[in-house]
């Protein structure tokens, strides 16, 4: 069955804290984002080896690095080369922390898409070569503030890219909030179901003033139900990851801050609003049979 983490940002910018919360909803792990307000790609040596010894110590696994990888302007050829350097840097953090996962993206939004696929394909080479060579997985998240916001775009992607070094990290809310989605399940679902490496959660409404907001799991428009036992009956056997994106006061998160998180702005409020997605998230799955 599935494995549960939360991203680490989500919850505090103290490991502490964080490895504490995962005992308290017998967490399998953690993803990691920002910690001690720093982005993965800028965490030292000793950085590195207390958090190694902290979830080892905690029993915990790391189940992928959310870097910000190709969250930048494809234009750009600095950006390219600064980003390659972050890849290489999160590549060192995953190894010494025993995981194969590494988040990326597909540049800043621009429209339409189909006319930058062939450049995204040429500037994602180098990536690819790195990771093969390294055994990583580039798993590929559909971000609606990127150029790959939902399941259709992301599995084109991935076909273009054709390495067994690419993979999906599936985020049904990020196709929720893309303007160009379908119903994220199941038809986001649909196209990315069998490339899968890893599952975020959160959830979301509509409204008419201000688009897609975020809301505690459970409490949004997203079939989750649905989501979950597909899937179970799927075989998915990965790791289901909570991004909560909500804070018990809305305005607690700019929309920056949600294009771009990380940093302590970004994790105020984070355990409380997380206790009660976690809450949700398992009445939920106790509800229709998915058992921990």
């Amino acid at each position: 069955m599935f494995s549960y983490a939360v991203i680490t940002d989500e919850v505090s910018q103290d490991l502490e804290d964080v490895i504490r919360f995962c005992g308290d909803f017998a967490l399998d792990g953690i993803e990691i984002r920002s910690v001690w307000n720093k982005p993965p790609h800028q965490l030292t040596e000793g950085d590195i080896a207390r958090l190694r010894d902290g979830v080892g110590e905690a029993g915990l696994k790391v189940f992928g690095i959310a870097a910000p990888f190709f969250k930048c302007d494809i234009r750009s050829d600095a950006d390219f080369d600064e980003h390659l350097d972050i890849l290489r840097r999160c590549i060192n953090l995953a190894q010494a922390l025993d995981t194969n996962l590494i988040r990326v993206f597909a540049f800043w939004r621009q429209d339409p898409f189909e006319d930058y696929l062939d450049q995204i394909v040429e500037r994602y080479q180098e990536p690819i070569r790195i990771a093969e060579a390294e055994g990583i997985i580039l798993g590929v998240e559909n971000e609606h503030s990127t150029m790959v916001g939902t399941g259709r775009d992301t599995r084109t992607l991935v076909n273009r890219l054709d390495s067994p070094a690419v993979k999906v990290i599936w985020d049904p809310c990020n196709e929720f909030h893309d303007s160009r989605g379908d119903v994220p399940f199941p038809a986001g679902y649909n196209h990315v179901k069998d490339v899968l490496a890893h599952v975020h959660i959160k959830d979301a409404v509509l409204q008419p003033d201000e688009g897609a907001i975020c809301v505690p799991m459970g409490d949004g428009e997203i079939d989750f139900k649905g989501q979950f036992q597909a899937l179970a009956a799927d075989g998915y056997s990965g790791c289901i990851s909570l991004e909560t994106h909500w804070r018990p006061k809305p305005e607690q998160i700019e929309r920056q801050l949600l294009d771009r998180p990380g940093g302590q702005a970004f994790s105020e409020l984070g355990e409380e609003a997380s206790r009660i997605c976690f809450e949700n998230t398992f009445k939920l799955l106790n509800e229709i049979g998915i058992s921990r």
